[in-house]
């Protein structure tokens, strides 16, 4: 029987570029097998102040945040949780009474992912992106304890930038250097985008590599993944990094925690 929705029922949502299904999935199913009162959707905007005005107008709970709005939201909010204001880029909006406040959840299930795969803390690794989710993962591996990082990223402020505050070098692209570790933190190889079937890095580079970390979530099986399976390397995929950030979202949310085959259920759903 579907659920009763009624004037006490909590909206949650995300605001994304492109929305896609999984947080909305994961999220309501969570919602319903726990018996939550709340429901969540998936948003889009062009006007990203009316948007968080809504937010804090409508007694919204709480939002997800992607790209674009990860760093642009952090001037409408009323306060940043640790986990955010380090490194100056939100993914999770709380609402209590009208008050906003961002978290960053991407930035601990990177660090978790990085300690549960065993990464060696002494590799050198290249990471492609400097973006909000690159302040994440970037920031994640620094205080993880990887000191010989490189930012390979076109934009030649926020590339520098992000080098700089993490500790690492910056370089507008990799050319041939052959890195241990390739983590691609930009939208190559994203489903349904224009670089769906793109490369972050060569094959050269993913033949001598030791480990592969692509942070696109959808597909599962992204390009840089595919071909890092085929040549036997660990790799860590965007879809584990999308199931700890949600769950964590999700507990900032409702208060609730839920266990461990509840998670794995309601990941499998969403992906279905």
């Amino acid at each position: 029987m579907p659920r009763s929705i009624s004037r006490d029922t909590r909206l949650c949502m995300s605001l994304s570029g492109r929305p896609g299904n999984f947080g909305t999935r994961f999220q309501n199913y969570l919602f319903e097998a726990l018996d939550l009162d709340f429901i969540y959707k998936a948003f889009t905007t062009t006007d990203l102040p009316a948007a968080i005005g809504g937010i804090r107008a409508l007694g919204i709970r709480g939002s997800a945040v992607s790209m674009p709005f990860k760093e642009a939201c952090i001037p409408l909010l009323d306060e940043l949780d640790a986990s955010a204001a380090a490194i100056q880029s939100v993914n999770t909006i709380v609402a209590d009474n009208g008050w906003l406040k961002g978290y960053n959840t991407d930035y601990s299930a990177v660090a978790s992912l990085l300690q549960s795969h065993g990464v060696p803390r002494e590799i050198d690794f290249a990471l492609r992106g400097s973006g909000g989710m690159a302040k994440a993962v970037a920031s994640a591996f620094r205080d993880s304890g990887f000191k010989r990082g490189q930012i390979i990223a076109r934009n030649t402020e926020t590339g520098p930038a992000l080098a700089q505050s993490c500790g690492y070098h910056w370089k507008p692209e990799l050319g041939n250097e052959r890195p241990r570790m390739l983590v691609n933190v930009t939208p190559l190889g994203m489903e349904g985008g224009p670089d769906a079937d793109t490369l972050a890095f060569t094959l050269e580079q993913v033949e001598a590599a030791d480990w592969v970390f692509d942070v696109v979530a959808l597909p599962v099986e992204t390009p840089l993944i595919r071909l890092a399976r085929e040549l036997g390397k660990p790799v860590i995929t965007g879809a584990e990094v999308i199931v700890l950030q949600a769950v964590e979202q999700f507990v900032l949310y409702s208060g609730v925690r839920p266990e461990g085959t509840l998670i794995e259920r309601a990941a499998l759903f969403a992906r279905g």
